[in-house]
């Protein structure tokens, strides 16, 4: 069956997509919700219209994308996390706290445009934030345990390393 989505769904396209769906999931979901209509020639021919109508708008929404994807450059988040003697997390890092960490360094996403697996132990992931369907940003996530050092310690053990040296030069 084929269906024109009126809203972005993540996983499925993004708005006035025509996509091709069970006719299940059309019929009892997309339709009755309001986040699609059937693909018929007639409405068809109906969007063809409304994109050549609203162009420009469109061009100035993606514009806007790429702006506050060019803010998410060269950002990493660093999560605290309680985590166990097996450097599993108590509760997993998702989505809506990688959108809460965002908001911290105030960039403003909303959850429901990131995609990421749950990260249930201490590493690094990625999460993928989707502004506009021509427009993705990956952003790394690090979760880190609660008390353990934080990464300035590697920088003063490097320090004395730099003092021994000259010592061993001048023996």
């Amino acid at each position: 069956m084929e269906i024109i989505l009126k809203e972005d769904i993540i996983g499925l396209g993004y708005k006035n997509d025509i996509v091709n769906v069970k006719s299940g999931y059309g019929r009892n979901y997309l339709i009755p919700q309001g986040k699609g209509v059937v693909a018929s020639a007639s409405a068809k021919k109906q969007l063809a219209e409304n994109l050549k109508q609203q162009a420009a708008k469109l061009a100035a929404y993606k514009a806007e994308a790429e702006k506050k994807a060019a803010q998410l450059e060269g950002v990493e988040l660093v999560i605290v996390a309680k985590v166990s003697a097996t450097g599993v997390t108590y509760g997993s890092v998702n989505t809506a706290t990688v959108a809460e960490e965002l908001a911290k360094k105030g960039i403003e996403v909303d959850r429901k445009i990131i995609t990421m697996r749950d990260i249930k132990k201490v590493g690094t992931s990625e999460a993928t934030i989707h502004f506009h369907k021509e427009v993705e940003v990956k952003v790394p996530v690090s979760v880190v345990a609660e008390n353990q050092p934080a990464p300035v310690a590697e920088e003063v053990v490097e320090a004395p390393v730099a003092e021994t040296a000259p010592e061993a030069a001048a023996e």
